[in-house]
């Protein structure tokens, strides 16, 4: 028999920000609307809490979680921006949907968010909110709410059930889109992109 559903709290809940980062700091996980698909959050510190990340997608620990920050500025305390064009993006495509792939900055080498453990996919959601969240806790590991190679559900309560087990807090935004963010790789300071998504390459040159 399945437990009881996760409590569910709505996005424009005035408390909405302080239970979410209660449970973060908590150690607990979090499904959450983005400005692009919902997503499954974690501390990024607590390494617990970043390995129930891979469980909850059935995931392998070999594809690396990214963070969703408050701004650049805290984006610069995990990433070690690469190169004119990744400034250029923050500034200008920042908050969006886009996710820059970069060199660990010192602070974040022992952060678990799978990968090589050399970079971190880092990205300032349009999401006043989740914003607001990261602003409290710092940078928050967050993908995808779906079963790892799924479909990618549009409401919050989709989106918990397509897991592998319960979260401990769901946020609802209502219904979200179904197109991620796109991530380009800017490590080296040249860029490649390596998921097409809301940013066509046109807007990135």
């Amino acid at each position: 028999m399945p437990g009881p559903a996760p409590p569910t709290i709505g996005a424009d809940d005035p408390q909405a920000c302080a239970r979410v980062v209660e449970i973060l700091l908590g150690g607990g996980t979090v499904v959450l609307p983005t400005d692009t698909v919902y997503g499954v959050a974690a501390l990024a510190s607590l390494h617990a809490a970043t390995g129930r990340l891979f469980e909850l997608k059935d995931r392998s620990g070999g594809l690396p979680v990214a963070l969703l920050v408050a701004d650049a500025d805290q984006a610069r305390t995990v990433a070690e921006p690469s190169g004119p064009d990744v400034t250029r993006w923050m500034a200008e495509l920042w908050p969006g949907p886009l996710t820059l792939v970069l060199p660990r900055a010192t602070a974040a080498v022992g952060l678990a968010l799978g990968g090589d453990g050399d970079t971190v996919g880092v990205r300032c959601p349009d999401h006043a909110l989740v914003r607001a969240i990261a602003a409290e806790v710092g940078p928050i590991a967050t993908t995808s709410a779906n079963r790892h190679g799924g479909p990618t559900p549009d409401t919050a309560a989709a989106a918990a059930a397509a897991l592998t087990g319960p979260v401990d807090l769901i946020v609802d935004g209502g219904r979200s889109g179904t197109v991620a963010s796109t991530v380009v790789d800017a490590t080296w300071g040249t860029w490649r992109v390596l998921r097409e998504g809301a940013i066509g390459a046109d807007r990135l040159r």
